[in-house]
């Protein structure tokens, strides 16, 4: 995993404000490697999970999203912006200041029954906070174990990104120690197994078939999908408990078998090793690749 290369120096960018607006994370960075790798969407749905077991950002989902009605759609939503935060470029930040207006009107009543709103740091912050427990876990099964200094710079970079999304440096915690305790308080004190959290690993929950497609690809989805949306079903299940830390499976009540445990590192194994003979334009996400294009060229 290379992270020696380092960007050129640009002029910042001013946003709204005035003000200039912050970094994405450097090309060439652990960041840069691994967002874009077709096997980050292995470790998207354990991410979500431990975001929606908060109780305040459950009442949101369950109230304010299209996840029921429009699951697919609105993966497709949310990949795209993670990606854009990482590899946007100048773009990045106005798709942070993008996802902060969507997200304003969002409040409510929590389901301990308090008063949130999305942009309270406490609520967005432990959104953003998932991204970085996940791709440690995860990446020792899909990637590798990353040394003590990738550890230390992922991190750093994975604050870059909060700053992207407009969270400020008080409000999230500014080491890999401090993020330890904050990561051991939010598990004893917020989180729990939320309904949204319960669906979200559920194997018998209705699911609407993907909409894309051309006329015969429409009609062998309709003939198939009975059998189809139950495989989905139980591998998103399995993906999402499988590649979630274990101290964040046990505050959020699911079970994992040591059954379980040896077919998750057969099939990861399987993944870690093929995944990266793939050619580059397979490896790699849409918009990750034509921005690792563009920075290869402009390195040359």
């Amino acid at each position: 995993m290379s992270t020696t290369r380092e960007p050129a120096e640009r002029p910042a960018r001013s946003g709204p404000a005035g003000r200039p607006d912050p970094e994405p994370p450097p090309p060439g960075g652990v960041l840069w490697t691994i967002a874009g790798d077709v096997r980050a969407l292995l470790m998207l749905p354990a991410a979500f999970t431990m975001q929606v077991a908060h109780p305040a950002i459950a009442a949101g989902v369950d109230e304010y999203s299209v996840f029921r009605t429009d699951p697919w759609g609105r993966g497709e939503r949310s990949l795209r912006s993670v990606q854009l935060w990482v590899y946007g470029g100048e773009g990045a930040a106005e798709e942070g200041r993008r996802v902060r207006r969507l997200h304003k009107e969002i409040q409510g009543t929590d389901t301990r029954g308090r008063r949130y709103h999305s942009l309270d740091p406490a609520c967005y912050a432990w959104v953003h906070a998932t991204g970085f427990p996940v791709y440690m876990y995860a990446g020792r099964y899909l990637l590798r174990r990353f040394t003590p200094a990738q550890e230390r710079q992922l991190y750093r970079e994975w604050l870059q990104v909060g700053r992207i999304l407009g969270l400020h440096d008080r409000d999230m915690p500014q080491s890999i120690e401090e993020y330890r305790e904050y990561w051991g308080r939010m598990l004893a004190e917020e989180i729990e197994p939320t309904a949204v959290a319960r669906e979200l690993v559920a194997t018998d929950v209705l699911l609407p078939r993907p909409g894309r497609g051309g006329p015969v690809s429409r009609l062998l989805l309709r003939l198939t999908w009975p059998v189809l949306r139950v495989a989905f079903l139980r591998f998103r299940a399995f993906v999402s408990v499988g590649y979630m830390p274990p101290e964040a499976r046990a505050a959020i009540g699911l079970a994992w078998s040591p059954a379980q445990e040896r077919r998750l590192r057969r099939f990861s194994t399987a993944v870690r090793l093929l995944v990266p003979l793939l050619p580059e334009r397979r490896r790699y996400l849409p918009i990750a690749r034509r921005a690792r294009a563009e920075w290869r060229a402009g390195a040359r």
